[in-house]
């Protein structure tokens, strides 16, 4: 009895914590009110590993580690956004990669560019980008079993993974979404995406039940 009081009490302080966690524009439906396609962009990675490798060692994990997230997104929006039937699309990431490749964008310039230039570029209406900081590689798998002892430890902490969108007219910040990430929070990225969009999906601003609350409160 103890140990499911115990779990039920995890599982909302878990989700109230992801609640915290999000910002929303108070100006979102003004500004997103066009909005048909969004592109998801690599994460931009930081990572800080225990064990010493090359700097271009280093640079290349992190962007395997930036383009694993943007697949993951992708994964996830293809399965639930069809089952939200969220009001907008998500551009093929491979169609995103060969885009800005074209116009000469990789992973290492492109934070150079304003989230304006990169969606008149991908022809998209808004942007769904990120950071992530790491101390594992993560697209490879961690181990999800975990004791008391890791959390004195900080056995169990991975890093921090921090989710926006911007509105591509205008460059604005509409939604943002940060999170830690340890031992509970999946076992790789597919795993960890698909974990933390389901503790925020009641606050992912484009879901059409949201909009609806949002309006009754005006």
């Amino acid at each position: 009895m103890n140990k499911i009081f115990f779990f039920t009490l995890l599982i909302i302080s878990v989700s109230t914590q992801a609640q915290k966690n999000i910002y929303e524009s108070p100006r979102f439906d003004v500004l997103s009110e066009s909005h048909e396609t969004l592109a998801i962009l690599p994460f931009l990675t930081t990572l800080d590993l225990k064990n010493k490798v090359s700097q271009k060692d280093l640079k290349s994990l992190e962007e395997n580690e930036g383009y694993a997230v943007q697949n993951a997104f992708e994964t996830y929006f293809s399965k639930r956004g069809k089952k939200k039937n969220l009001p907008v699309e998500f551009q093929n990431t491979k169609n995103t990669k060969a885009i800005l490749a074209q116009n000469g964008i990789n992973y290492n310039n492109i934070d150079v560019y304003t989230i304006k230039q990169l969606s008149e570029i991908l022809g998209v209406d808004g942007i769904i980008s990120g950071s992530l900081d790491l101390n594992v590689l993560l697209s490879n798998g961690v181990p999800t079993d975990f004791s008391f002892t890791d959390y004195f430890s900080g056995g169990a902490n991975y890093g921090r993974i921090g989710v926006k969108i911007s509105d591509g007219n205008t460059g604005k910040l509409l939604w943002k979404y940060e999170k830690k990430i340890d031992k509970k929070t999946g076992k790789n990225t597919t795993d960890l995406i698909d974990r933390m969009m389901k503790l925020a999906i009641r606050k992912f601003p484009y879901d059409r039940e949201r909009k609806k609350d949002r309006k009754n409160k005006k």
